[in-house]
């Protein structure tokens, strides 16, 4: 059967292929295989078991070998070449390319069974240069960066050339971060691995041809293949980087608005959270920290120093109370702004075609952009990053990294504007990391940028969906772009909660959007100032409301954090698809109402006003449990939900173990010396298992250099004889420099009541509630746990 699926795959791409391209000869050497053709040279490596790369030369031209996506080095060793007369194959346990000779075809395979091949292969046009495969009919296609136009993304032309839209809603062809990547659902991913700008066509001729389309550069891309989808996520994170662990204080609530005109206004905005007990770990600073108003100082890139007379004292003042201060910078200098004529000197500009800086009108005023890819730019704007962390600064905001504005014109040490559009907000993200690592090696950073390339999650880059729409258009289609964007490696995608551009008020649209926040890699409302995004100036029914998500957002940091490492260790996102769980489910393929939290929550938020009810899909694997009442759901069905005003659709997975504490005013106050562990019991799951990482919270690389501990949980069910037992076991991985102490655990077993329970041997008390049962454990360090739960 897989012979004949070859066969057809090639006997139907044999009446596309480009007839005027001839195989002459192959040669390996040093692991590349290099196929010379009538009109040019593929050079092809394998990189690991389950990732290839190809690149085409067309005669006459030089190779590029400069990736600025991928990080992994090629495989070595075990890689095997087969030739015939009348075929090629190169290949290794898993992925390989087949080559036949004529008509010339290039397809890849992996395990043996057919994945995709090239059409045309390589083209050249007047203007542009298109690499083009076949597809088959039945695939289901998502990449191409961040955009609202639907998960499945077959049958559109998405532009390549990253760009704001401003107050977009449900429909949003072209945004901040396009990537040239494509995932299939019959599990492999192409990524195109070039820089200019250009087009992927994902057959919106409807011929089943998969088209990239570049103004010039590399013709490289990478097959990758995967198991599953989180497999496929990881093997393309293993190729462009995985995202460092960030500090945990990301992960809690961030006060953030446009903007804060002065150190009065952040002082008492931080003493309203103090008094109202909402718990908040950073606040934002916007552009108004270097100029009183907004046109003409962007640029400054210091503080002004009758608003902010002593910026040092006010970030020390904060950081005491751990309050982390992140300021807001763009790449453009004003020719009004006080560092204008230094950047004119310094030469750190990018220029026109006489060699003077480029300059240009926008919104702002009129401006240069700061060249990132000369050594002289880095290191100017790194300097002035330096001087401002040194004074306090916890965190940066990397804003209008696009760029917003960056005519064709200019022209930057990297290559001209549109050669380098799309790799600036990666650069920069990367300019800032290796900044932190020379100049502050244990801190990690916070880089909270809205554009990007493929690989920019490796320089611990914090995306968000740019300027939504406060509306409830706005809010439906934030899980598709945060969705979409895990799949591509950048598993922080995130939404300003409540929405920012308008002045639409309306409190219902902004508590859903903050309960759906709870569920979502970083919690941060964010808006213009017409309409407060801060819960400390919302009305006392409203502040109440919202004061019970940012708590339950605190309540949920160890497992939240234990994302976050699973995100780092394997490139898995935070936020998954329901397909992810059920592949084969073609009903679910183009599914982002509704999501999964982890492996362990099932969220559904609600994004249209005054809704009564909504449907749920609960994956097989499992039963499922609501978060808030404990009722139960049975695994395959779909369930019509009567929605809450208090909360949004949340159901755990039978078998989890969800660990949580109290609320804490910030993640200063974090410690899991106490913490209360669920066990949500279902008979249907008999073994399951879970883990709760630590560390502490801020020291870069924390795992490989031994300073944590892992807790591992483990639940076995077994009926005996009418006898019905619950096992608990847990454990403890120690980092072999860490620190770790003895626990209080308060263990929370839902959905059934014991007769007896034994910890370690021992008859302990515990307390039967109406669904679940409380046994308080305690825990000293470096040893072993196990309960046993009579039913």
């Amino acid at each position: 059967m897989k012979k004949f699926l070859i066969l057809l795959l090639i006997s139907i791409c044999s009446f596309a292929q480009n007839a005027n391209r001839k195989f002459e000869k192959a040669t390996l050497k040093e692991g590349v295989l290099t196929i010379n053709t009538s009109d040019g040279d593929y050079l092809v490596k394998i990189i690991s078991e389950k990732i290839m790369e190809t690149s085409f030369i067309s005669k006459g031209e030089t190779f590029n070998p400069i990736s600025h996506a991928v990080v992994l080095k090629p495989k070595t060793g075990n890689l095997i070449l087969n030739e015939t007369s009348k075929k090629l194959d190169y290949y290794s346990d898993g992925i390989a390319i087949n080559i036949q000779k004529n008509p010339f075809l290039i397809s890849y395979s992996y395990k043996k069974n057919p994945v995709v091949s090239e059409k045309l292969g390589y083209i050249k046009k007047d203007s542009t240069e298109i690499l083009e495969f076949n597809i088959d009919k039945t695939e289901i296609l998502y990449g191409g960066g961040a955009r609202a136009i639907g998960m499945n993304r077959r049958g559109n032309r998405l532009q390549l050339y990253n760009r704001a839209q401003y107050g977009y809603e449900t429909r949003a062809e072209l945004m901040n971060f396009t990537m040239p990547i494509v995932m299939s659902s019959k599990m492999y991913a192409i990524h195109f691995d070039n820089a200019p700008i250009g087009y992927l066509d994902l057959d919106s001729k409807k011929d089943n041809t998969l088209q990239y389309e570049t103004i010039s550069g590399r013709k490289t891309y990478q097959v990758i293949a995967g198991d599953s989808w989180e497999d496929l996520i990881s093997n393309y994170t293993d190729l462009t980087g995985k995202q460092p662990l960030p500090a945990r204080w990301t992960l809690g609530n961030f006060s953030s608005r446009f903007g804060y005109h002065s150190h009065e206004e952040v002082e008492k905005t931080i003493k309203k959270f103090e008094e109202d007990q909402i718990p908040v770990d950073a606040i934002i600073v916007d552009l108004y920290w270097f100029g009183k108003t907004i046109k003409g100082t962007m640029g400054n890139l210091e503080f002004d120093k009758d608003n902010f007379p002593n910026p040092t004292k006010m970030m020390s003042d904060l950081n005491k109370k751990g309050i982390k201060t992140v300021l807001i910078t763009e790449p453009f200098v004003l020719s009004t702004s006080s560092k204008w004529q230094e950047a004119v000197d310094k030469k750190i500009l990018a220029k026109d075609k006489t060699g003077n800086p480029a300059t240009f009108d926008f919104y702002f005023g009129n401006t240069g952009i700061i060249d990132i890819f000369k050594l002289e730019g880095k290191t100017w704007f790194w300097n002035i990053y330096k001087d401002l962390i040194n004074k306090g600064a916890g965190g940066l905001w990397d804003d209008l990294g696009e760029p917003e504005v960056f005519p064709s014109s200019a022209i930057t040490a990297g290559g001209k504007a549109d050669e380098v559009h799309n790799i600036y907000g990666h650069n920069w993200a990367k300019l800032v990391q290796e900044g932190y690592k020379n100049d502050f090696p244990l801190v990690r950073p916070f880089i909270l940028m809205r554009a990007g390339y493929s690989g920019s999650q490796r320089f611990g880059m914090i995306p968000w969906s740019g300027d939504v729409s406060r509306s409830w258009g706005g809010l439906q289609s934030q899980t598709e772009i945060a969705l979409q964007m895990g799949m591509q490696g950048m598993g922080y995608m995130h939404s300003d909660l409540g929405g920012f551009a308008g002045d639409y008020f309306d409190n219902q649209l902004y508590i859903r959007w903050l309960q759906y926040g709870v569920f979502q890699p970083i919690f941060r409302p964010h808006s213009q100032e017409e309409v407060a995004s801060e819960p400390v100036y919302k009305d006392i029914v409203t502040k109440a409301k919202a004061k019970k998500q940012v708590e339950l957002r605190y309540q949920m940091l160890p497992y939240n954090y234990t994302l976050a490492f699973e995100n780092n260790q394997k490139g898995i996102p935070l936020m998954r698809p329901l397909f992810f769980e059920e592949p084969n489910n073609r009903d679910l393929s183009t599914v982002c109402e509704t999501y999964l939290w982890g492996n362990d929550f099932l969220v559904t938020p609600i994004t249209k006003a005054e809704a009564k009810t909504t449907s749920v899909y609960f994956p097989k694997n499992n039963n499922w449990f609501d978060f808030y009442s404990n009722k139960k759901q049975l695994g395959g069905t779909t369930g019509t939900i009567v929605v809450e005003e208090d909360h949004i659709p949340v159901f755990v997975r039978g078998g989890s173990f969800i660990p949580m504490i109290k609320t804490i005013q910030n993640t200063l106050k974090y410690s899991l010396e106490n913490f209360d562990l669920h066990y949500y019991f279902d008979e249907k799951t008999t073994k399951s298992e879970g883990k709760l990482y630590n560390d502490n919270g801020l020291t870069p690389n924390a795992f490989e250099k031994g300073e944590f501990e892992i807790v591992n949980f483990n639940s076995n069910y077994d009926v005996n004889k009418n006898l019905k037992t619950i096992t608990l076991n847990f454990n403890t991985e120690i980092g072999k420099t860490y620190q770790t102490s003895d626990k209080n655990i308060n263990l929370v077993v839902h959905n059934c009541k014991a007769k007896t329970i034994t910890i370690d041997g021992k008859s302990v008390t515990f307390k039967n509630n109406k669904t679940s049962i409380e046994i308080p454990v305690s825990w000293l360090k470096g040893t072993s746990k196990e309960i046993k739960i009579q039913l």
